[in-house]
């Protein structure tokens, strides 16, 4: 029996050997990297320079960004050092920062889209009562929760899995998660599974019923309300749904991956579907709520030109 204090690194086994092709995989991933922190980057200051988008959507948005951000920082400087690496060890200390990471990206995501479904719902089914009901002390708040919850809930999770009995150093990842560490226990450990099960119960199906919930709201309104109404809806509530249903079907497919056995599928294949949703939805959010929100497409616009000129 080892324990966790006596294991000084452990393996990333997903990885396979690529040999010249992991030049090209490295310009690849670090292009992804680039272009996310370009494009999040550079919405949060169009956010903050113009005083027309300091609204109570447009400031969760700029969370929604910096979380990508943050995501993003966790799990791809990490990928580039590993594919160009021989021997794919990580310490555990970085292992568990890591871990920490990915974890309150997750739980960050799904809270920051509950609060913008909210947010949504107000604006929809009582509009003229959204200025007295969004507050900026209510806003600031939100935002608060939004961040706190996950970043105290996942110290428990780190916690608890670096004081486990371990009795193996194996990873089937390209990076490091809780419940692949989970299973490397010598045996059966009761607080934390009770606890995991009880943080994702809390962010995910609480969440996931509450934003179900809103819609369900927003949606009757529409088809009782007038024509503009539905227009308003479909405008603001279409990039929303779309990043709901994206993150939530990629952090669907880790979970089934983590949990059941997936050795049927190709190599490849069990790597994308577990970094799906750390590196697609960094990508789809900007593009999507910058091609479908006015306010964000003609401000980009309008300062593109300024910068032209």
């Amino acid at each position: 029996m080892i324990n966790s204090t006596q294991v000084s690194y452990f393996t990333l086994s997903a990885y396979f050997d690529t040999g010249s092709l992991k030049y090209l995989y490295f310009m690849i991933v670090m292009s992804l990297y680039i272009v996310i922190i370009i494009v999040n980057a550079s919405l949060i200051v169009v956010i903050c320079m113009h005083r027309s988008l300091h609204e109570p959507m447009y400031i969760f948005l700029c969370s929604l960004f910096m979380n990508e951000l943050y995501g993003s920082t966790g799990l791809f400087p990490f990928l580039l050092i590993q594919i160009l690496s021989d021997v794919h060890t990580v310490s555990a200390p970085v292992c568990f920062l890591q871990m920490y990471c990915i974890h309150t990206y997750a739980g960050v995501q799904y809270l920051n889209l509950a609060v913008m479904s909210y947010d949504r719902y107000v604006a929809i089914c009582y509009p003229l009562h959204y200025n007295t009901l969004m507050t900026s002390s209510k806003i600031a708040m939100f935002i608060a929760l939004t961040w706190l919850y996950p970043l105290i809930a996942c110290i428990v999770i780190i916690y608890l899995n670096s004081h486990s009995q371990l009795c193996g150093n194996i990873i089937n990842k390209v990076y490091c998660d809780s419940h692949s560490v989970v299973k490397l226990a010598c045996s059966y450990h009761i607080v934390v599974n009770i606890y995991g099960l009880i943080a994702s119960f809390g962010t995910i199906f609480i969440v996931l019923v509450f934003i179900l919930y809103t819609y369900m709201k927003i949606l009757k309104v529409c088809f009782s309300g007038s024509k503009q109404t539905r227009q308003k809806a479909v405008s603001t509530c279409t990039p929303h749904l779309a990043s709901i249903f994206n993150f939530t079907v990629g952090a669907s497919f880790e979970m089934i991956q983590s949990r059941f056995n997936m050795s049927s599928l190709p190599k490849i294949m069990r790597i994308f579907l577990s970094l799906y949703f750390l590196t697609c939805q960094p990508l789809f959010n900007p593009v999507m709520y910058g091609l479908n929100l006015s306010k964000i497409r003609v401000t980009c616009k309008s300062l593109m030109s300024y910068v032209g000129s």
